[in-house]
C-alpha cells in the first residue's frame, strides 16, 4: 500500500504473533526551508566576518600607529591591509544587511500583513 506521504512496511512479527507495521514518511524538499535556511546561514557568515575583519582592522591601525610614533621600527604595508580589511568589513555588513531584508520581505509575504 503506497501513498504519496507515507510508505508502510512490512516487519517481522513480534513476541506475541502480532503484526508490527513500521511507518516511514518521505521527506519531500520544500524550497521555503531552503531559502529561509540558506538566508540565516548567509547573515550569520556575514556578521561573523563582519566582526573578524573589525578586529583586523584595529589591528593594522594599531600597528600603524606604533610605526608612526616609533622612528626605529619600521612596519610597512599596514595602511593597505587595513584598508583592505576595512573594505571587507564594509562589503560583508552590506551583505547582512541584504539578507536580512530579503528575509523579512520574504517572511511579509507569507504572512500576508
Amino acid at each position: 500500500m503506497t501513498n504519496h506521504k507515507q510508505v508502510v512496511y512490512q516487519s517481522q512479527l513480534d513476541y506475541k504473533s502480532k503484526m508490527v507495521l513500521r511507518r516511514r514518511t518521505r521527506r519531500r524538499f520544500n524550497p521555503r526551508i531552503f531559502i529561509d535556511r540558506i538566508i540565516e546561514t548567509t547573515a550569520i557568515v556575514s556578521l561573523l566576518l563582519t566582526g573578524f575583519s573589525g578586529v583586523a582592522a584595529m589591528g593594522c591601525w594599531g600597528l600603524e600607529i606604533i610605526e608612526t610614533n616609533n622612528p626605529n621600527i619600521i612596519i610597512s604595508g599596514w595602511q593597505q591591509q587595513k584598508s583592505i580589511c576595512l573594505g571587507a568589513m564594509l562589503v560583508s555588513f552590506s551583505a547582512f544587511f541584504g539578507a536580512s531584508l530579503v528575509g523579512a520581505s520574504l517572511s511579509i509575504q507569507r504572512n500576508k500583513f
